[in-house]
């Protein structure tokens, strides 16, 4: 084993246990104590996206189809989701956090990790930190919010520390306690191991963390195939490395439909306003998109269909819907072959890229119908737009019909660990 550099607790992550139900159960006492799943629309047809303590012992977790979770438990409370409620909580949560420890890092909606300083990595101080952060959560902003804590010498251990004991734990990995404190882990359970991951490492021999971890950095690496191997050996040994930058290369939504509300006049509607709404993100990240990608699930198929288009480098809403109107026709036509209703739709812009300059007064000279110049007053009435919608809320002023053809409501959402801007729910 090579020799490595002194690794003090230097991280504290912490996990909220079941979040989204828990928030419901800490709104609305009648749930508290009681198995209770989240779902995003209410029919059986769509799947669980949180469940609480109570839920999870039958069983349920999210994912879960809402019809398997009522077989499971005939106790069973199903409530519709309220992303905005779960954002005021975030909120709440890391500011009575930052009154005990500066947050790092927030990882997602239920998650944020925090850089301890050098006063508090001995592990008595690490261990009381952590019972107070959990401690001032729940008489601070709320009883039912429950936390697991993991405390260790870098980022990664930590959350898998924190993964550990739920519900409301606390584990700490210290340097000699690994990598043997990680054997009982499975491949699995580290990030960026997935099933093509887990048969390749077993191809070359690995078939568990102590495998992976009796070897050279380098023979890792070359198991991995690539540079991550070796990184990942290190983190895992409690080496606290700098962190990749990284960067979003996508911006979009999707949602699923109710039933009755999936014939293709709806489902239209709500890829516009779904359309407009990742537009609006766009401009407010100062980001213009190259590609418009559109995919739907169809009720009698659960693979995802996918079309795409070209866009000019934009952020302007009605070149967006320009382009989406010419993927509109491929997906009804999908809608004839599978005979049956899209149950989810979703657009994203992809090949995003900074925006460096201002062009448009370059176009002033244009005649008005020139593509160049009518871009110009598109992303102009874009930009108005947004500013009237933050003004005087969701859909004071929008592109076309948007009310029509029974549309669902196409609320903002909180997934795969993205926390909604508070503006988005004004989009």
């Amino acid at each position: 084993m090579p020799d490595l550099p002194p690794r003090p607790l230097r991280w504290l992550f912490l996990d909220l246990n079941s979040y989204f139900a828990s928030v419901e159960q800490q709104l609305q006492p009648s749930l508290r104590g009681r198995p209770v799943i989240v779902a995003p629309v209410g029919t059986d047809t769509t799947v669980a996206i949180a469940a609480s303590v109570e839920a999870k012992r039958y069983g349920i977790s999210t994912g879960t189809p809402v019809w398997e979770a009522k077989q499971r438990c005939r106790e069973l409370v199903v409530t519709p989701a309220r992303h905005e409620r779960y954002v005021e909580f975030h909120h709440a949560i890391v500011a009575e956090i930052e009154r005990h420890i500066p947050v790092t890092k927030v990882c997602s909606i239920d998650e944020v990790a925090c850089r301890l300083l050098d006063n508090e990595n001995n592990r008595a101080h690490a261990e009381a930190l952590a019972v107070r952060i959990k401690r001032g959560i729940r008489e601070k902003v709320g009883a039912c919010l429950t936390s697991s804590v993991g405390i260790a010498p870098n980022r990664l251990l930590a959350k898998l520390a924190s993964d550990l004991q739920k519900p409301d734990g606390l584990v700490v990995f210290e340097a000699a306690d690994l990598p043997h404190a990680l054997y009982r882990l499975s491949l699995r359970d580290i990030s960026g191991i997935g099933a093509k991951m887990e048969r390749r490492l077993a191809r070359d021999g690995v078939n568990d963390i102590q495998q992976l971890l009796a070897r050279r950095p380098r023979d890792a690496g070359h198991a991995w195939g690539g540079t991550n191997g070796d990184r990942l050996w290190y983190l895992l040994h409690g080496v606290d490395l700098a962190e990749k930058a990284t960067q979003s290369r996508t911006i979009g939504h999707s949602h699923v439909l109710s039933p009755g509300k999936r014939g293709y006049g709806a489902v239209r509607l709500t890829a516009r306003r779904l359309a407009l709404k990742a537009a609006s993100r766009l401009r407010r990240k100062a980001y213009r998109a190259r590609l418009l990608v559109l995919h739907a699930r169809f009720e009698d198929d659960k693979s995802v269909w996918r079309t795409s288009a070209k866009l000019p480098a934009t952020q302007d809403s009605f070149a967006v819907l320009s382009a989406l109107d010419t993927l509109l026709p491929r997906l009804r036509a999908q809608e004839l072959v599978h005979r049956s209703g899209c149950r989810m739709i979703g657009v994203t812009l992809a090949e995003i890229e900074p925006v460096t300059a201002e062009q448009h007064s370059l176009f002033a000279h244009l005649p008005a119908d020139d593509p160049l110049a009518r871009e110009t007053r598109g992303l102009a009435l874009s930009r108005a737009m947004d500013r009237i919608n933050e003004r005087f809320g969701r859909h004071a002023v929008s592109v076309g019909a948007m009310h029509g053809g029974r549309l669902d409501r196409v609320g903002t959402k909180i997934a795969f660990g993205r926390i909604p801007d508070r503006d988005e729910f004004h989009e």
